[in-house]
């Protein structure tokens, strides 16, 4: 049974870096609808390896299509896991929870990592933890926030801040590592299982937003945080006034971890999902393909995950379909936990209340109505199609309008009279019909009865042979089959063509023009 046992990172193996890296370090992307800008990066990458554009890479054939992708790259190293997805024999990840079946169209839950690691610190804790989820049957995703301080059990170690799961498990060697322990430790508490885990290190993300040029944030409230700590235990003071900014990394990581303003730690939460929505919507805007060499050479050393490249593919598919209305976002925040000071350090923490925490994780990740409807991709489509549709009947129309003018043009340059008679019995029509030719620019000076009602053609007498224009148009407009259309012997006659209309003849509905 395959598992995901072992993380990836993009510096251990080189044919790895297809899925890792820069695809990794941008999974908000993925997750929280831009996914097209996802597989675009994947499609990038593939094709450079697959072209040995990269310094060391092995040579990989790359060329096949996803489904027939070998299993080992070159040297035996492995390029993709054969995970089963589904059924009795589904692989399982770290945390004991079945993968999810993307045939099956299950949820994906990806805990996401953000680390503070000082250059003389051994181990780290985790200052950032995020759940993320993407289901693709309602084509909603969320985001829930945990505060770093939630005192909860870590499974083996007792109760302790959640923060600490991920220390514990890099200093112990815990199976699966520090990642692993976390993933466990919110599973186990949260009460949803958790799939994959995506960590990223601060230094990382300040790269990612400064490749982007930045990212556009508003601040509700002035922010004056002059102890904000640097790397050496030392201060690096961050003021930032309310209002519209660009924030470059180091200030958009400072805003997103800065807890010296109403609110601490929890509106700190909510300012990192805002950051992170930030970053996928600037991603977007400014179309990432050029970044794409920045971006993936920042990301080296600074990303980890244990998604696999059928994962990612997986996920980019998915997330497409989310609109960013059907986003939704909790943090566990001061209504869903009570003060609390543990009495053997005297440690401040946050006890969870759990009844109230089950209805915020209820709302992210219960299950929705299932969308039966078109896929976003087909609605855009369909769209596209009704626009041009539209496109094409307007100018149609226009054609059609610039055609009859021309038509009004030439019927009154040959001035040509016409008298109109109905032969049929049908009520009206000489008079409906004399109506009509008018509004199309044609000359009548008369309508009435035929000798007879028995015409079943319409039939043309012509009295004047040069006004040929007039009568080509008459022609087309009833449809005058050959030998319908009679020269008179008396070509000296006040009118120009008498037209004998015949029961074939229907009038055009000209209500919609």
């Amino acid at each position: 049974m395959a598992t995901h046992s072992k993380p990836f990172k993009p510096q251990n193996l080189a044919s790895s870096l297809i899925i890792n890296g820069l695809l990794t370090s941008l999974m908000l992307i993925f997750l929280l609808g831009g996914a097209y800008v996802g597989y675009v990066f994947y499609v990038t990458v593939k094709n450079t390896v697959a072209r040995g554009n990269l310094p060391g890479m092995p040579s990989v054939n790359l060329s096949l299509p996803l489904a027939a992708l070998p299993l080992t790259g070159s040297d035996n190293l492995p390029l993709i896991l054969p995970v089963v997805r589904g059924g009795a024999n589904a692989a399982t990840g770290v945390t004991g929870a079945p993968l999810p079946d993307y045939s099956q169209m299950e949820r994906v839950n990806i805990l996401l990592l953000g680390v503070d690691r000082r250059p003389d610190e051994s181990y780290a804790r985790t200052d950032t933890m995020m759940l993320v989820t993407v289901d693709p049957k309602s084509r909603t995703a969320g985001m829930l926030s945990i505060p770093r301080d939630l005192y909860v059990p870590i499974p083996g170690y007792g109760e302790d801040r959640i923060n600490k799961a991920y220390f514990f498990g890099e200093k112990d060697s815990y199976p699966g590592g520090g990642a692993a322990l976390a993933m466990k430790t919110v599973q186990y508490n949260i009460g949803v299982p958790v799939h994959f885990y995506a960590k990223i290190d601060f230094h990382g993300f300040e790269e990612i937003v400064d490749t982007l040029g930045g990212i556009d944030i508003y601040v509700p409230q002035t922010i004056d945080d002059p102890t904000f700590p640097d790397d050496y235990y030392g201060y690096d003071p961050f003021y930032l006034e309310a209002g519209d900014h660009n924030l470059n990394g180091h200030d958009a990581m400072r805003y997103a971890r800065t807890r010296h303003s109403s609110g601490g730690d929890f509106a700190r939460a909510q300012r990192q999902q805002q950051v992170m929505l930030a970053i996928r919507d600037k991603a977007l805007q400014i179309g990432v393909i050029p970044k794409i060499p920045d971006l993936w050479a920042s990301m080296a050393d600074t990303v980890e995950t244990d998604l696999q490249l059928v994962d990612i593919v997986e996920l980019a598919q998915l997330a497409d379909e989310i609109d960013v209305q059907n986003i939704q976002t909790a943090v566990i925040d001061q209504n869903l936990t009570v003060d609390y000071i543990v009495p053997e350090n005297g440690a401040m923490v946050l006890l969870p209340l759990r009844d109230k925490i089950q209805i915020a994780v209820d709302e992210v990740f219960g299950d929705k109505a299932p969308v039966d409807g078109p896929t976003k991709a087909e609605l855009e489509m369909i769209e596209a199609q009704a626009t041009a549709q539209a496109e094409s009947a307007v100018q149609a129309l226009e054609q059609a309008a610039q055609q009859q003018e021309q038509l009004r043009a030439y019927l009154t340059q040959e001035e040509a009279t016409l008298v109109v008679q109905n032969g049929t019995n049908i009520t009206n029509l000489a008079s409906q019909t004399a109506a009509f030719l008018k509004d199309q620019g044609f000359k009548v000076i008369q309508f009435g009865p035929a000798d007879s009602p028995n015409y079943t053609d319409t039939v043309i007498i012509v009295y004047n042979e040069e006004k040929n224009y007039t009568l080509q148009v008459l022609e087309a407009t009833f449809d005058v089959k050959e030998g319908n259309v009679r020269l008179s012997p008396n070509l000296k006659s006040d009118v120009d063509f008498r037209v004998i209309v015949g029961s074939s003849f229907e009038l055009p509905d000209t209500s919609l023009q």
